[in-house]
């Protein structure tokens, strides 16, 4: 969420900044362009009221042209400015420089025409930096109420769109500057608002691996995601109240029904005493009786497992698997098995010792059952980057692509192999025992025939 989160925030203050940039820029360059063009309204107000005054017949007329022409030549070299006094037939009275004249169309023609209708010509075009314009200026010499002759300043840019160019340089740093504050803004403020998210979502994950005390502190971000926190805090509890009840149920009603059957089976012995020995009602409820007895018993072993707390240990998973591996060899000596162990001399893993045993042992003892005699079971521990794993390997009939998918569920057991001893809830209980500890337990074919179990155990601890 944070990766789509902070971008769009990015995104929305750069398009902000920028909004107000534009604006701030294009006003910039036309106070600059503004300035300029009083400044040389007031030049041509000067020399406006010189050139009036050559205008009069007086006899020191020409003494006074002299003077504006060397005024205008004066101006032009230290300013690099065109300035001149055109009559209206575009004669020049002055000007500087000399090879100038005025053009025959363009800005100083409209400039010119406009002055000779008595009005100061309008605010020429905005120049910006990158044109290489140039800004033109025209007033009206006005005597006894005519316009007898118009001065017009060609003005350059030059220093005027290098002033805008730093100013918009300027503008452009404060406004990275001011992203890159907005950026760190957005990190914190994001960071505040996702901060319960992300506690939720590993409260979640908890509590999905099996974790149930996993909760939520509820002390930060924004109100709405602290209510959110305290409602998932309330509903883990009523979650976890709940399981607790099923558990405890599960363990009473075993525990309660354990004595009942233990006097059922005595009764049924003292009245096979009175039957022939082979009668084949008493075997068959004997069996049921034993098979009956061993299903409460894994269904005690079942709720003590889902409600013990996991023992993690770093530990090396080679000698206690080969330990279990050894201790389940008589039988697969009497059965006519050959149970071996193979893969690295050493692999450690995160786990509960005393879970990873009872898981190992439904595991091979259900591999142990439905391999026929002369056929392989085979054990090995590998150690990988991330995890360690523990494959039991059998050459018994396998189960079909659809069994796979439910093998592992409580009480269930393939139609094929109900003549088998067992209540189906051994891979189960183990399923229980290693989520526990982080672990995991896969079911797959084992080519050409046979069942692959793979115990995975990681080699980081998981959790806090």
């Amino acid at each position: 969420m944070r990766s789509r989160l902070l971008p769009l925030l990015i995104v929305l203050m750069a398009a902000v900044l920028v909004t107000l940039g534009f604006p701030l820029a294009i006003s910039v360059a036309a106070a600059e362009q503004q300035r300029l063009v009083i400044d040389r309204i007031d030049d041509t107000a000067r020399f406006a009221a010189l050139a009036q005054a050559i205008t009069d017949t007086s006899p020191d007329s020409e003494e006074r042209r002299r003077t504006l022409q060397t005024d205008l030549e004066v101006y032009a070299s230290v300013y690099d400015i065109r300035a001149g006094v055109f009559f209206q037939d575009d004669r020049a009275l002055a000007k500087a420089p000399g090879f100038w004249a005025l053009p025959a169309e363009g800005e100083g023609r409209t400039a010119f025409d406009e002055a000779l209708l008595g009005r100061r010509s309008h605010d020429p075009p905005q120049v910006w930096p990158w044109q290489d314009g140039r800004v033109v200026v025209a007033s009206p010499v006005v005597r006894d109420g005519d316009v007898v002759a118009v001065v017009v300043i060609d003005s350059p840019t030059g220093e005027m769109r290098s002033r805008i160019l730093r100013t918009w340089l300027l503008i452009g740093l404060g406004e990275a500057l001011a992203l890159l504050v907005a950026v760190a803004a957005a990190v914190r403020l994001t960071g505040w608002v996702l901060l319960p998210v992300r506690t939720l979502d590993a409260a979640t994950r908890d509590i999905a691996g099996g974790r149930m005390r996993s909760r939520v502190a509820a002390s930060a971000g924004p109100p709405e995601l602290r209510h959110l926190a305290r409602s998932f805090n309330e509903m883990a509890d009523n979650v976890e109240d709940v399981l607790e009840q099923q558990r405890a149920f599960v363990a009473d009603a075993s525990h309660q029904l354990r004595n009942p059957l233990a006097a059922l089976l005595l009764r049924i012995e003292l009245l096979a005493l009175e039957l022939p020995e082979d009668s084949e009602e008493i075997a068959a409820v004997r069996t049921e009786g034993k098979r009956l007895a061993r299903v409460l018993d894994d269904l005690l072993d079942l709720a003590l497992a889902e409600h013990a707390e996991a023992d993690l240990q770093l530990i090396d998973i080679v000698p206690l698997t080969a330990e279990r591996v050894a201790s389940w060899r008589p039988m697969a000596d009497r059965e006519g098995v050959r149970l071996t162990l193979e893969g690295a001399p050493a692999a450690t893993a995160w786990a509960d010792p005393v879970a990873l045993s009872s898981a190992l042992d439904a595991v091979i003892d259900n591999a142990l059952k439905f391999t026929p005699a002369g056929e392989d079971v085979t054990v090995s521990v590998a150690a990988g980057t991330r995890t360690t794993t523990v494959v039991v390997a059998d050459r018994g009939p396998g189960l079909t692509e659809a069994e796979l998918e439910r093998v592992g569920d409580r009480f269930w057991r393939s139609t094929r192999h109900q003549n088998v001893s067992g209540s189906g809830l051994g891979l189960s209980i183990s399923r229980v025992l290693l989520a526990a500890g982080g672990g995991s337990i896969a079911y797959e074919h084992h080519a050409p025939h046979g069942l692959r179990v793979t115990v995975s155990l990681p080699r980081e601890r998981q959790g806090g």
